[in-house]
């Protein structure tokens, strides 16, 4: 067994150690919730937005494809020459992930992104699509601070008699503020802090190459600003337009559930960067079960719609998260069998022959091999 292979298969069942268990809890304990607020919001009345939105929900999946299409686009953005990125790769990509971000615990922060570049290995080298990822990923966290920042401000603004959501739109851009300096701080010096971890493994058990691939990494993310500048500001006017999306499926969504209290762009605005701030907070959480229809409810109040108003909002939410897990399944599944027919070369097979070819060609070259192919 190869190092690549023995590697890949320590992390896997290490993995499976550690979160399955873990795994099992947070779904249980969000299925409670889920079970909890539903039952408090009222199910008649639940059962009652969902009528009222009927076919409406093919002009909320119609609405949510923009936020695939637009963070496609910044992800083709992101990929510097003489490599290309198709949006047929990118958006297939990109629902694959989330399929699997949406549906396994914890899966966000180890598989869901890496992922990405991963399932399209065969269209784009693999250091060419990881980088550019990260890239994309950089310029989302921008938009998502921005974004959640004018949200976190407008509550603070507008809603004096709320504590405890002022005390945590406080924290929340405290924390965002800290987070920002912070990043702000890696990324002007250029702390190799992924490469630094390498070369203190590469000493003890761990390949060099590993500690190579990590510094050409770093290279690619630190450099792209310096030789893409013209790119910076389409690309976040295209993370930009995702938040936007996600503030017009929320308006229209209200539109039909709520049709006795019709919301405003301010209130649909206010709900959307709170979504945004519990997808960060609870990514663990497979379909963030629970914990949405707890703060969606809660905000919808203030907002001066029902609790049923805000749970069944996020429900509504749940259902499209379903419909492109299904289809990024549906693209795993073909994407498997492609595998099995050899049209597609598998995960072990592709580190496996890189691995080779850098140990007898250098780093580079595993580059225009893999582009070649």
């Amino acid at each position: 067994m190869s190092f690549a292979e023995e590697s890949i298969k320590n992390k896997s069942n290490g993995g499976r150690r550690k979160f399955t268990p873990l795994g099992v809890i947070v779904v249980i304990a969000g299925l409670l919730l889920f079970l909890y607020f539903i039952k408090s919001a009222g199910v008649a009345q639940i059962a009652t937005g969902i009528r009222n939105l009927g076919f409406g929900f093919l002009l909320i999946l119609a609405i949510s494809s923009i936020r695939q299409i637009v963070r496609s686009f910044a992800w083709m953005l992101s990929v510097e020459g003489p490599h290309r990125l198709r949006f047929s790769d990118a958006f297939r990509a990109r629902v694959m992930s989330d399929a699997i971000g949406n549906i396994l615990p914890f899966a966000s922060f180890i598989v869901s992104e890496p992922a990405k570049p991963a399932l399209i290995r065969d269209r784009l080298p693999l250091m060419a699509g990881f980088s550019s990822m990260v890239v994309e990923n950089i310029f989302y966290s921008i938009s998502i601070v921005i974004f959640i920042s004018c949200g976190m401000v407008a509550v603070l603004l507008n809603f004096s008699q709320a504590k405890g959501l002022r005390l945590i739109s406080t924290i929340t851009l405290a924390l965002i503020c800290a987070a920002f300096v912070v990043g702000a701080i890696f990324i002007w010096a250029e702390v190799r802090f992924v490469s630094g971890i390498f070369r203190r493994l590469s000493k003890k058990r761990l390949s060099p190459n590993w500690f190579d691939r990590a510094r050409r990494l770093e290279d690619r993310v630190y450099g792209f600003y310096r030789r893409n500048r013209a790119r910076f500001l389409p690309i976040l006017l295209l993370e930009g337009s995702f938040h936007l999306a996600g503030v017009a499926e929320i308006y229209v969504t209200l539109l039909f559930i709520s049709p006795q209290h019709p919301p405003t762009i301010f209130s649909a605005f206010i709900l959307e960067s709170v979504n945004r701030l519990i997808t960060m907070v609870f990514k663990f959480v497979p379909l963030r079960l629970g914990v949405d229809e707890a703060g969606t409810g809660k905000v919808s109040e203030l907002l001066h719609f029902t609790e049923p108003a805000g749970v069944t909002l996020a429900i509504i939410r749940k259902a499209r998260d379903l419909c492109w897990a299904v289809l990024g399944i549906g693209f795993l599944a073909y994407r498997q069998f492609a595998q099995r027919t050899g049209a597609v070369s598998s995960p072990v097979e592709s580190i496996h022959y890189s691995t080779e070819r850098m140990a007898s060609h250098g780093a580079d070259d595993v580059e225009v091999i893999n582009s070649s192919n």
